[in-house]
């Protein structure tokens, strides 16, 4: 029974969103964070909720036009129909803390059973963090400046950074903090990595080799694997033992650690190109962990980049968020975060009925169309009595797989640039290339009788 007091939503009715959040997961937050209606109105807290997480799947429409396409397919039932500002005040009603509670409940690894989710018992996870527009209104504009900077003068939207921890096997997001651009990427992730679960082992990029970090990892019975800097300006590193692979033992922010200084080079018909990279890691055994293991496993980090692609490219088409008050963006990154992990556990949990099929393999594009497939159709809204464990996103997934990642490179280059002023010249080679890559372990420099202070 369908009725306006409930709002037009029976079991099933957004497909695959209430499987993943079921009704009762959504009534328990809402009672948790005393956000439930105190009064029968035509949108419940319950249906606000999915509003929000249908918004993100729709991130080209206004909430109205979302509204429409929930409706969409229950066309003879009597349901609402609010107006604009009805929409916008029942978000502000609702507020921030139920899309929060509820990214803290779905935050974390999507079991794997294929892929590289663990490696040698550890959950590889990288770190890093990226930043987001969000609409130019003078209360965002108190919260969250516009960029600085350049000959066209910065930003236009006022911006915030964004710093999450993802798994990098299965891409799903373990932990998510944001603020305003004026703090760095570092200073964020001590709230992040404060709550680090143990047995991680955490890949991150030169900006997060400092030892106060290192020390909040390690402190979490973690482990760390992150790229420092080899000319001016990178940490000195003592050589105090040479170890049988190549590697070496150091000393960085009060911490043991290990260095692995390597020489890598990419052939591609284009041309070589060589650089010589360093590698800091809390892995210390160069038998269990060595050091060309280590160097192959860093690439994994690039999975986080992916990530941020299908969030900012993907769902919000390079769009600025539609809030326009600091706690309305808190909550729409919230709802975006929870509809990301969404989509991610149902393509886990596809690559999970084949544990040959490496969950790299998993189409994001097919995932995000078959949601909105099932949100305008309606899908599901007469329950069945078969459990479906993989689902309608899953079987669309598994019946078009990726082919199987390539070794390809190409320059990593502005291939659209903001302005014409920021074109990198007119002759950019954007081509893609076959490549082979070779990794030689250096030696590193002279021993040191003894660390510094």
């Amino acid at each position: 029974m369908i009725t306006v007091a409930a709002g037009p939503f029976a079991p099933g009715h957004l497909g695959e969103l209430t499987q993943q959040v079921p009704f009762e997961m959504v009534d328990a937050v809402l009672a948790e964070t005393r956000c439930l209606q105190r009064r029968v109105r035509d949108l419940p807290s319950r249906v606000v909720v999915y509003l929000l997480l249908a918004g993100c799947l729709f991130a080209e429409l206004g909430y109205r036009q979302v509204w429409q396409r929930l409706v969409s397919g229950l066309e003879g039932l009597p349901v609402a129909d609010p107006s604009e500002a009805a929409l916008t005040q029942s978000r502000r009603r609702l507020g921030p803390q139920p899309l929060r509670a509820l990214f803290d409940l779905l935050r974390g690894p999507a079991a794997s059973m294929a892929g590289p989710a663990r490696w040698r018992g550890l959950l590889v996870c990288a770190i890093d963090g990226t930043t987001l527009f969000a609409a130019d209104s003078a209360a965002n504009l108190a919260r969250y400046s516009k960029q600085r900077g350049g000959r066209t003068g910065g930003s236009s939207y006022p911006m915030l950074r964004l710093v999450t921890i993802m798994a990098c096997g299965t891409r799903s997001v373990m932990d998510a903090v944001f603020g305003p651009i004026t703090s760095g990427e570092t200073t964020y992730a001590k709230d992040l990595l404060a709550r680090l679960p143990a047995g991680v082992l955490l890949l991150a990029d030169r900006n997060f080799a400092a030892g106060h970090l290192l020390k909040l990892v390690t402190g979490r019975q973690a482990h760390v694997l992150v790229r420092a800097k080899t000319g001016r300006g990178g940490p000195k590193l003592p050589v105090l033992l040479r170890l049988r692979d190549g590697s070496y033992r150091s000393v960085f922010g009060g911490q043991s650690v290990r260095v692995v200084d390597a020489e890598i080079s990419i052939k591609t018909k284009a041309g070589t190109v060589t650089g010589v990279y360093r590698l800091i890691t809390t892995l210390l055994d160069p038998d269990t962990y060595p050091a060309t293991a280590i160097l192959r496993l860093y690439h994994e980090r690039w999975e986080i980049e992916t990530a941020y692609l299908e969030i900012k490219s993907s769902i919000l088409g390079g769009r600025v968020l539609r809030a326009r008050t600091p706690a309305g963006v808190d909550q729409e990154i919230h709802a975006l975060l929870v509809t990301y992990q969404i989509l991610r556990t149902a393509m886990t949990d596809a690559t999970n009925s084949d544990t040959s099929v490496d969950p790299d393999r998993a189409s994001f594009t097919i995932a995000l169309t078959t949601a909105r497939d099932q949100v305008i159709h309606a899908a599901g809204v007469i329950a069945s009595t078969v459990i479906d464990l993989i689902g309608k996103i899953g079987r669309l997934v598994l019946d078009d797989l990726l082919p199987e990642r390539r070794l390809r490179v190409n320059a990593r280059i502005v291939k659209r640039a903001i302005s014409k002023y920021n074109a990198r010249g007119p002759n950019i080679d954007r081509r893609t290339y076959k490549a082979t890559i070779s990794l030689t372990v250096l030696a590193g420099p002279a021993l040191t009788t003894s660390p510094d202070p």
